[in-house]
């Protein structure tokens, strides 16, 4: 399925990619901001637009995601130190988000909210219907996401879940991962010696990869039956508790410091999630605060820093009147360059060639220039306190102020003023206006060519996985078809080449069934798919055996040593036959879309061994040489000659023994040395008249005890190192 994740980076949002992969999914990441780069686990795909994007529409289109999952209160985007502010981002980018899926109409929408929605005491488990009790501005604005996501629901027909998590926490890995209660006591304990808990406040825990899994179950069910599920573990621990279990497990003597505060006990009932989805917490609080405890002091330099320091006196007073100096900097200016006009109108005054010139004039034009209509403003009041005071100089101030060309020389400075003023900041407004156009047109190409980069890599890669994709039923029967070229002697042999090629794994074995207990080793691709060794009881193997006897493929998730990665059984009449393992898969291959794979392709390879199998019983009469389990020269030599060219390319360990007999006591060989024999073993003449062993799938320090036998009994052996030497025989 394709999968789109919305949320900021944070430990949740990894772990959900990496189950997700995991289990053959392609995820595709929302990142909410255009400008942070946030680091996320490797995912399908990553866009990095901000929720409000014009072209969310156009991301949700390429996506075509068949579940998108809303971090929602769990979102790193947000950072909450200015409520008001957050919450209209919060709501407005939740409904711009909505409105894009409800429009697109496809999948299922999953949105994470929180047990923050409920505050106070409840003696009871609070169930999906007890109306939310949220306290502060956060919690309200969970609440109302909850109810837009059910009004969408209904008005809009949009198949969305809200998942309440209660009091989620996980290991944190670096200081801002501590948001949660066990964090933060963990880290009071290291930094201040002491931990202060409510001795009256208790809760429910959930551990993050218990929250992944259940969310997990919601994304791979595609029916319902309600809207609203509470994710909880039902581990009640109250404050005093949890602070004594870190106590305990960082081996500290902190003090714990209990206050009476009001009775408080929030814990969310998961009954209703449980019943529907069959599956519940694993995590245990002790455990987890125990390995939580051991990596935080690990690691007690990234959690336990001093604090960054404070600003000085003149550094607090500079960030909050910077604004005004930018705003007083043009008027000092004004004032500055108010002096030279002024003196340069001094000496104009009764000049022969510049009696003419007004510098007040272009003082005020200048001004009005570079800064608009207010400094125009400021400066023609000062260029007209000037001319009064020069006028002065020779007449009185009520001559200066009856005289009509003064209010001429006025009403001439303050409109050329004005009006310059005004069409400066008219071209300065459409020039911004103009400004801002081209960026938001830029941004848009930039957005629609990010977008059309996503879609061609896209199309690039399911055009590959159309035309040559390992996994389809076309390229599996393509190589498995291969096996039919081959001589029946030799299938499983090259059934194992083909194991390699489509498992993508060097480490693959064949195991044949001997009886009801033990399977002989026939054929490995390398040292590590002969680990367990040539013969195995394989019931000993619970887990594997389990696993096999209901049909099913063996995902090893333990990472046990003991156990190959991958096992699955060849089945005849409802009996197994072979058993097929492979190691080295990589973490990601060790999904159930690969066991399905897995399945497909032991079956194919069944059919080609099954078809060798019942030519060589057809010619079973033909094969042994008359009342005896020797077999003739023309079933033995190919057989030999098979074994050898595996041995060859890896692919299993034989070794032939000559038996130093006349051809009138080979009979006897087959009465008295068969018994010492392995069922896998095979006696067998020449076309040199001579009798020979077959040991299969044994080295040459073990054929040595063979060759003790036969030696015990009279019978003198001899290590053949060519097929080729008996034939020159």
């Amino acid at each position: 399925m394709n999968i789109l994740l919305a949320g900021g980076s944070c430990s949740l949002v990894d772990s959900l990619i990496l189950k997700l992969r995991k289990e053959g999914h392609r995820v595709y990441i929302l990142t909410g901001d255009q400008y942070r780069h946030n680091k996320y686990k490797k995912v399908f795909e990553k866009y990095e637009f901000p929720y409000d994007s014009e072209n969310l529409g156009e991301i949700v289109q390429s996506v075509n995601p068949d579940v998108t999952i809303l971090m929602g209160a769990f979102d790193t985007n947000y950072s909450w130190n200015e409520a008001e502010l957050e919450t209209v981002r919060f709501t407005s980018h939740l409904m711009n988000i909505l409105v894009a899926l409800s429009v697109a109409k496809k999948g299922k929408v999953i949105f994470l909210s929180s047990d923050e929605v409920y505050s106070g005491d409840y003696r009871d488990e609070i169930i999906e219907e007890t109306p939310t009790s949220s306290a502060g501005l956060r919690a309200d604005t969970i609440a109302q996401a909850e109810e837009i996501c059910d009004n969408f629901r209904r008005k809009r027909n949009l198949d969305i879940v809200v998942l309440r998590l209660d009091h989620l926490y996980s290991i944190p890995r670096d200081k801002k991962d501590i948001n949660n209660i066990c964090a933060r006591m963990c880290l009071d304990c290291m930094r201040n010696g002491y931990i202060e808990v409510n001795e009256k406040h208790s809760f429910s825990l959930l551990y993050e990869d218990d929250a992944v899994e259940f969310i997990y179950q919601v994304v791979k069910n595609k029916l319902h039956e309600k809207f609203l599920y509470q994710l909880s573990s039902a581990h009640v621990v109250s404050e005093l508790e949890l602070a004594s279990m870190v106590q305990k497990a960082m081996n500290s003597t902190a003090n714990v410091i209990a206050t009476s505060g009001d009775i408080s006990r929030c814990v969310l009932s998961g009954k209703c999630f449980e019943k529907e989805y069959g599956v519940h917490a694993f995590a245990k609080p002790d455990e987890i605060i125990e390995k939580m405890a051991a990596y935080m002091l690990k690691h007690k330099a990234v959690f336990v820093e001093e604090d960054q320091l404070q600003p000085s006196w003149w550094q607090k007073l500079w960030n909050k009147w910077k604004w005004l100096l930018s705003v007083l900097v043009p008027f000092a200016e004004n004032l500055i360059c108010f002096i030279p006009f002024f003196m340069l109108n001094n000496r104009t005054v009764g000049s022969r060639y510049f009696a003419n010139l007004d510098p007040f004039l272009l003082y005020v034009l200048l001004f009005a220039i570079i800064y608009g209509q207010q400094q125009a403003t400021f400066s023609a009041i000062l260029a007209v306190a000037g001319y009064m005071f020069r006028q002065m100089y020779t007449r009185s101030g009520l001559e200066v102020l009856l005289d009509y060309n003064t209010y001429v020389w006025v009403a001439q400075l303050f409109i050329l003023g004005l009006v310059v003023g005004y069409m400066r900041d008219q071209i300065r407004t459409m020039r911004m206006e103009s400004q801002e156009l081209e960026e938001h047109l830029s941004r848009q190409i930039a957005d629609i060519k990010d977008i059309n980069e996503s879609n061609v890599r896209v199309k690039g890669v399911m055009e590959q996985q159309l035309i040559d994709h390992k996994d389809s039923i076309g390229k599996i029967y393509s190589i498995t078809s291969k096996l039919d070229q081959y001589m029946p002697d030799e299938v499983i042999f090259y059934a194992v080449e083909m194991l390699t090629k489509l498992m993508q794994t060097k480490d693959a074995a064949i195991y044949n069934v001997v009886n009801k207990d033990y399977a002989r080793i026939f054929s490995a691709s390398s040292k590590k798919a002969r680990s367990l060794g040539n013969s195995i009881r394989y019931k000993d193997m619970t887990e594997v055996y389990e696993a096999l006897s209901e049909k099913r493929v063996y995902i090893n998730k333990r990472m046990n040593d003991q156990y190959p990665q991958m096992a699955c059984a060849i089945f005849e009449d409802d009996e197994i036959q072979m058993i097929v393992m492979l190691w080295g898969l990589s973490w990601e291959k060790m999904t159930l879309g690969q066991a399905n794979f897995l399945t497909v392709v032991s079956y194919m390879i069944q059919n080609a061994v099954l078809r060798a199998q019942r030519y060589i019983q057809a010619l079973e009469a033909q094969r042994y040489k008359k009342g005896s389990r020797i077999l003739s020269p023309e079933a033995f030599e190919p057989l030999v000659q098979a074994y050898m060219d595996a041995e060859i390319r890896n692919l299993a360990e034989c070794v032939l023994l000559k038996i130093c007999i006349s051809p009138d006591r080979q009979m006897e060989i087959d009465e008295i040395m068969t018994s010492h024999l392995r069922d896998s073993d095979y006696l067998g003449m020449m076309t040199d008249g001579n009798l020979y062993v077959l040991l299969a799938n044994t080295t040459r320090a073990n054929a040595v005890f063979v060759q003790e036998r036969f030696d015990r009994n009279g019978y003198n052996t001899e290590v053949v190192e060519n097929i080729a030497v008996c034939h020159k025989e």
